[in-house]
């Protein structure tokens, strides 16, 4: 059994990383014309490295949770009855990675890398960036900036994505807003390619509508509850076909 799995903010929220667009998130605090575009960069660099400093510590002082925790044992167990988990996501954390998740896809880039806009050589960085860092592999001045997707760039890794997503035999949202495309838009590609679909999420997402099946509450508790029932499920599962799933 193939399982897409899709995660959020949401599923850092409760490691006390915030989300972006719920009451108190970050850009209802900040603005991201200001603080994460190319042209923020370049304008007021600066300012932009002082709040992805800011971030970075945050994801440094934060643990993996028990969601966290639950999707890379998924990830053991599919792999040992033959199957895959692919873990997307759109958080820049590499909490996924510390619970135990061995292939994360970052397709938001990753916060805990750096690159460097002259030669375009990126590597893994934990220590604040300032304008007067030098490349560790051409040494130019200036070009580091945070391995991340800002507003107006390509999200990674989409061929990958929509291969996965096709061979998927089901398809998981968790702790997603539903508001960021393209990943606000797997769900409507898995339900007309007849993949099951399954929202895990503390309330409704803008994309809810769509979704065969829902779980409400939150992550920690809902998604070990999810991965448990689903491995025992996958552990009966006969002609490809998964108990209590009509496409």
């Amino acid at each position: 059994m193939n399982v897409f799995v899709l995660t959020g903010a949401g599923i850092s929220a409760e490691s006390g990383l915030g989300t972006f667009r719920d009451p108190g998130g970050l850009w209802r605090r900040f603005d991201p014309m200001r603080l994460a575009t190319p042209e923020a960069f370049a304008e007021a660099p600066e300012e932009v490295h002082a709040f992805y400093n800011l971030r970075r510590q945050g994801v440094r002082a934060a643990v993996p949770n028990a969601a966290h925790a639950a999707l890379a044992r998924l990830e053991a167990g599919l792999t040992a009855r033959g199957g895959r988990l692919f873990l997307c996501t759109q958080n820049v954390d590499d909490l996924h990675e510390r619970a135990g998740a061995r292939a994360v896809i970052h397709m938001h880039g990753e916060l805990m890398r750096a690159r460097c806009t002259a030669c375009g050589a990126g590597r893994p960085w934990a220590d604040d960036l300032a304008v007067d860092t030098a490349c560790p592999a051409c040494g130019r001045r200036g070009g580091m900036r945070p391995d991340v997707v800002w507003f107006g760039e390509v999200p990674l890794h989409l061929d990958a994505i929509a291969e996965a997503l096709d061979d998927s035999d089901l398809f998981v949202a968790i702790g997603t807003s539903g508001a960021v495309y393209p990943a606000a838009g797997f769900v409507a590609r898995a339900r007309a390619a007849g993949i099951p679909t399954h929202e895990i999420n503390l309330a409704p997402s803008d994309t809810a509508g769509l979704f065969m099946k829902a779980t409400y509450g939150p992550a920690t508790q809902a998604v070990p509850d999810f991965v448990d029932g689903l491995l025992r499920e996958v552990g009966g599962e006969i002609s490809g076909e998964i108990s209590g799933w009509t496409p």
